[in-house]
C-alpha cells in the first residue's frame, strides 16, 4: 500500500494531460499580420495538452478527428498535418505557400503563377489565393471545439527610389507582391530614363532575398559614354527617372489596373557650371622649382597653377595660360589638355622666358577644350614684375 502511494505522485506528474474541453489552449499564431497572394505562410499553433509522447516528435491535425483546415476562400487544405518542433516542446508548425490565381503580374502577355491546391502537411502545402481575402486556420481542438485563427491577403503599392555613390547608383523596387516564387530570387523590370537627351535604358532588378519582395540594380553613371546595358549616359546634374509598372494593385483598384510607378534623383551634387572645377592663380617658380617673386629678362621660368575636380564624375579640361602686357596686348598663349578623376587635384605648369622688362599679367582660364569655352571655373589674373 505505502508503495502505491509513493509512486502515484510521480505517475501523475509525468504523465500528459487530456485536451482540456471547458478551457482550450492551443494559441495559433502566424509569422505576418497580413499576406500577399504568393507568400509561404508559416503556422504555430501551441497545444502543450496534445504532446501525446515527451520522448517522440508529435503531430497534430493530419486525421479527420481534430482535423486542422488551411483555407482560402473556397480552397482548402483538410486534415493538414502540424509537426511537433522538438520532443516533449508541445509546439506544433506548418508551413504553406499560396500559389495565387492565374494572372499577368508584369504587364508582358504571360500568365505568370501556377495555381494549386494540394499537400497534407506539415510542409510542400500549396494553396491557391486571390487578391483580396484571407488565410483561415481552424482547429478541432477537442470534440465540438474549434479554435480558429484567419489573417487577411491583399495587393500592395509597389515603390521605387534612387541610392547614389559616385559614379554609380543603384535602383531599389519594393513590392511584395512580385515575390513569385519564396524559395528563389524573383526579378522585375524597371524603365530608367535620363533628360540628358540620351536613350534610356531597361534593366532587371533582382530580388535581395528569395522572399524580400525588394528588388534591386546597380547603375553605372557616364558622363561620355552611351547608354548600353546598365550603364545611362547621365552628366552631372542630369536627372534621372525610374519607371516600375505596378500590375498588382489593391482594392480599390482594379485586378486590370496598373500603374506606372516613379522615381527621380539628380546626378551628383548640382553645381553651377563654373563651379565643376577649382584653380587656384598662378605662381612662378626657377628650374629647380624655387618660388620666384620677380623675372628676369631673357631667364625661362615657370608658369604653375593647381587645378581641382569637385565632380563626382570625370571631367576633361583645357587649362590656358595668357601673358598680357601693361598695354594689355598678348604676350604669351599657351595651354595643357587633360582629365581629372572624381576628387583629384593637378599641378599644371608652362614655361615663359619674358623678352623685355616690366609688369605683366597673367591669366589663367579652364575650359571643357580648346574649342569649347564653357567654363569650368572662374578665371584668375595675377600680375608679375620683369626685372
Amino acid at each position: 500500500m505505502w508503495s502505491i502511494l509513493f509512486l502515484l505522485p510521480l505517475l501523475l506528474a509525468y504523465g500528459e494531460p487530456i485536451p482540456d474541453y471547458n478551457n482550450p489552449y492551443a494559441p495559433i499564431i502566424t509569422d505576418k499580420q497580413v499576406y500577399t497572394w504568393t507568400d509561404k505562410v508559416v503556422i504555430t499553433i501551441i497545444a502543450p495538452s496534445w504532446n501525446s509522447d515527451r520522448y517522440l516528435v508529435d503531430s497534430i491535425g493530419g486525421t479527420r478527428d481534430h482535423a486542422i483546415v488551411v483555407s482560402t476562400g473556397d480552397n482548402s487544405l483538410e486534415e493538414y498535418q502540424f509537426a511537433e518542433t522538438g520532443a516533449n516542446s508541445g509546439i506544433f508548425r506548418a508551413e504553406v505557400t499560396l500559389t495565387g490565381f492565374a494572372h499577368d503580374a508584369d504587364g508582358d502577355g504571360d500568365i505568370d503563377t501556377n495555381p494549386m491546391t494540394s499537400g497534407s502537411g506539415p510542409t510542400g502545402g500549396f494553396l491557391e489565393a486571390d487578391r483580396d481575402s484571407a488565410v483561415t486556420i481552424t482547429f478541432e481542438f477537442a470534440d465540438g471545439v474549434i479554435l480558429s485563427e484567419s489573417v487577411p491577403i491583399s495587393w500592395n503599392l509597389g515603390t521605387v527610389s534612387f541610392e547614389q555613390s559616385g559614379d554609380s547608383a543603384s535602383v531599389r523596387v519594393a513590392d511584395p507582391d512580385m515575390n513569385l516564387n519564396p524559395n528563389i530570387p524573383d526579378s522585375v523590370s524597371v524603365r530608367i530614363a535620363t533628360d540628358s537627351g540620351s536613350a534610356g535604358i531597361t534593366i532587371r532588378a533582382t530580388e535581395t532575398t528569395p522572399s524580400s519582395g525588394v528588388f534591386a540594380a546597380d547603375l553605372v553613371l557616364s558622363e561620355t559614354a552611351p547608354s548600353s546595358g546598365n550603364r545611362i549616359h547621365a552628366p552631372p546634374g542630369s536627372q534621372l527617372t525610374a519607371r516600375y509598372d505596378d500590375h498588382t494593385l489593391p482594392e480599390p483598384h482594379s485586378e486590370s489596373d496598373r500603374a506606372k510607378i516613379e522615381a527621380t534623383a539628380t546626378v551628383g551634387p548640382v553645381l553651377l557650371p563654373t563651379e565643376r572645377m577649382s584653380m587656384s592663380p598662378v605662381i612662378f617658380t626657377n628650374g629647380l622649382g624655387g618660388s620666384l617673386q620677380s623675372l628676369s629678362a631673357g631667364v625661362q621660368a615657370q608658369m604653375v597653377g593647381t587645378l581641382s575636380n569637385n565632380q563626382l564624375v570625370a571631367q576633361d579640361f583645357a587649362y590656358i595660360f595668357q601673358v598680357r602686357n601693361s598695354a594689355g596686348s598678348i604676350e604669351a598663349l599657351s595651354w595643357v589638355l587633360g582629365s581629372l578623376l572624381p576628387g583629384d587635384s593637378l599641378d599644371v605648369s608652362q614655361s615663359w622666358m619674358p623678352s623685355v622688362p616690366g609688369t605683366f599679367t597673367v591669366e589663367s582660364f579652364v575650359w571643357k577644350s580648346i574649342t569649347n569655352s564653357d567654363a569650368l571655373a572662374p578665371s584668375t589674373s595675377v600680375q608679375i614684375a620683369v626685372e
